[in-house]
């Protein structure tokens, strides 16, 4: 299963608290942390919602 680097890039303040939620689901807590993730539809649906604040990258092996 692919990996999933995930990096905060903007700021939550000023986004709906559906978003807010989906950061903090993602472990994202401040802006420039970064996280991994399995690549799963769980995970990419709560990226896809918060697309514009978050980078993505693959991580290869």
């Amino acid at each position: 299963m692919a990996k999933l680097l995930v990096k905060q890039v903007r700021s939550k303040i000023n986004c709906p608290l559906t978003q807010k939620r989906g950061l903090e689901a993602l472990g994202l807590r401040k802006m420039g942390q970064t996280v991994e993730h399995d690549s799963n539809p769980a995970i990419l649906g709560m990226i896809n919602k918060v697309k514009h604040l978050v980078s993505v990258e693959e991580v290869k092996k």
